[in-house]
């Protein structure tokens, strides 16, 4: 990600960097959680050498870090889809809602009218 993406996604100022912060601390307890769970796979098969351990290690990292990565950026991609979804739905509600409010108050005002012609008319 570049700098400017970053800037977009996180914000300016002192908040976005504690949001770039926090990613990247998450992104390494992540990392961490990743390796743990790659050395506790390898302590079950006795068997691998010390170099072949560390490489089921690193493999079993980088594939859980780009399955996370997929989904992350899947989530945010649905997220922006849901936003604009509701965004839309929003301002679809929110414009026929202008609409009924324009009709009543029109028609609430066609009503007084006519009433007061009505007894104008009739205190004649």
């Amino acid at each position: 990600m570049r700098r400017e993406e970053r800037a977009a996604a996180y914000g300016t100022g002192e908040a976005g960097l504690v949001h770039e912060v926090e990613g990247y601390l998450l992104a390494r307890a992540h990392r961490e959680q990743a390796r743990h769970e790659a050395e506790d796979f390898c302590a079950e098969m006795p068997w691998l050498t010390t170099a072949q351990a560390e490489e089921v290690v690193q493999r079993y990292i980088r594939r859980r870090t780009d399955l996370t990565r997929r989904m992350l950026l899947e989530t945010v991609e649905r997220a922006a889809q849901l936003r604009q979804e509701y965004e839309t739905r929003y301002a679809t509600l929110r414009r026929d809602l202008l609409t009924r409010h324009a009709a009543c108050a029109c028609a609430v005002l066609a009503g007084t009218g006519a009433v007061s012609t009505f007894v104008c008319l009739l205190s004649r």
